[in-house]
């Protein structure tokens, strides 16, 4: 259960030194775990497994946020990018990989015609976004989830420090699963409005008819349809939620999953509309990055030829049932559940004192981590992830709830933790 941090703090306090924040990215950072019992740093990895600087093995839930479907490591990628290794990365003209992978991807995803490559999810949906202004000859979008770290999304957020109020004015967020929320912007925004952009799922499933209703209401209005599969790409299904819902928009921004931690993100779509990529400024000196092209690639083919989807489905049921049913027997009931379809799911909790339910979920990560499992509340679940890291991570549960559900009846949450609790990275104003 002890878990001594010394080189972990010791890195901390270094990176601190010359970091902002002391991580690249905000979920990956210490305010994301409980500071003092979680990892700062993690310094391997192999299939569902990571080792932190001090040696601690975890079972790995986070996965690179998402990014990380068949495993760590995992020896088909590795083996494709070695190869590539020897062969060079960046190139002064184009190379064959972008074709291949463009075509591979072509005859997966429902909605692509056509295809252009990016780095990060943030590359693809602003793309995405640029092109639908760029066909339409309008500015507004309305958006509906995480889009990234642009200026265009992320000055709807509490994180639009630097961003100029003008550029603030053209975005508007509506609500999920609120066909009438959606109408309001259009109605606000009368022949402005250039696309919806939209993750077409979250945690919450869809209502039934809110996906179609959607599309219809876009071109209704002559907007585009833009789903952001950055997450629920390669994961939901081979050819992400719009072949789960049948439900195909005009442009789709996929990346995340498609590398298996290698850095790649495209936009696909239909052709008269990808076209446009033609004149568009969407021009990168990494977009061709051979490297990760054949991440890519091997990653794709893995999944076609194996079953990753079905499996990713299968663990995911198990620990998301297997979750709630131990919530159930420790008293916890309603208080904590585990919610969202199984490959990606999120464990959330409510303080039945009426308190605040981040304290309970840090201290359940906390038991957790102290107990072999890396987690920050939700749980991307991997090819990797065998039936005896589901058993274990079951086990560790159990003893974690219990431990909550101590405190919940004593009401004495916050005198357990041992550091401080945990923040979301878009806190409220």
């Amino acid at each position: 259960m002890e878990r001594p941090l010394d080189r972990s703090s010791e890195w901390l306090k270094r990176a601190l030194a010359v970091i902002p924040s002391a991580t690249q990215t905000f979920s990956k950072g210490r305010r994301a775990y409980v500071e003092g019992v979680g990892p700062a740093f993690v310094a391997r990895a192999l299939g569902s497994h990571v080792w932190d600087v001090d040696g601690h093995e975890y079972i790995d839930y986070p996965m690179g946020l998402g990014a990380v479907t068949l495993g760590h490591a995992y020896p088909a990628v590795n083996e494709a990018v070695t190869r590539q290794l020897a062969e060079g990365v960046s190139f002064s003209v184009a190379h064959p990989l972008e074709v291949t992978l463009a075509e591979a991807l072509t005859e997966i995803l429902p909605g692509a015609d056509m295809v252009r490559f990016g780095k990060n999810g943030s590359d693809a949906t602003s793309g995405a976004v640029r092109a639908a202004r760029a066909i339409t000859g309008r500015d507004v979008i309305a958006c509906c989830g995480y889009h990234g770290w642009q200026d265009w999304y992320i000055a709807t957020t509490t994180r639009a420090d630097g961003i100029p109020k003008a550029v603030r004015e053209l975005t508007v967020p509506f609500a999920y699963n609120d066909l009438a929320s959606l109408e309001r912007v259009f109605a606000d925004h009368r022949t402005r409005v250039a696309a919806v952009i939209m993750e077409p799922v979250g945690i919450v499933p869809p209502a039934p008819g809110f996906l179609q209703g959607v599309r219809d209401l876009a071109h209704r209005e002559g907007a585009l349809l833009i789903f952001d599969e950055i997450v629920t790409g390669f994961r939901l299904a081979l050819g992400g939620a719009q072949e789960m819902f049948g439900v195909i928009p005009d442009l789709s921004c996929f990346g995340k999953g498609m590398g298996n931690g290698f850095p790649i993100a495209a936009v696909v779509g239909r052709r008269d509309l990808m076209e446009v990529f033609d004149q568009l400024f969407f021009s990168f000196t990494f977009g061709g990055e051979a490297a990760s092209l054949a991440a890519a690639l091997a990653t794709v083919r893995e999944m076609c030829d194996k079953p990753v989807i079905p499996h990713l489905w299968r663990q995911g049921e198990r620990l998301r049932d297997g979750f709630n049913a131990l919530a159930r027997a420790a008293g916890l009931g309603r208080h904590a559940e585990c919610v969202g379809y199984p490959p990606r799911t999120v464990i959330t909790f409510a303080d039945p004192a009426g308190g605040d339910p981040a304290v309970l979920k840090t201290l359940f990560l906390q038991e957790a981590i102290k107990r072999g499992i890396l987690l920050g509340g939700g749980m991307n679940v991997s090819f990797s992830h065998d039936d005896d890291d589901v058993a274990r991570t079951l086990a560790a549960y159990e003893a974690a709830l219990a431990e909550v559900a101590a405190a919940v009846k004593a009401g004495d949450a916050a005198r357990r933790l041992q550091g401080r609790v945990v923040e979301p990275v878009f806190r409220k104003p």
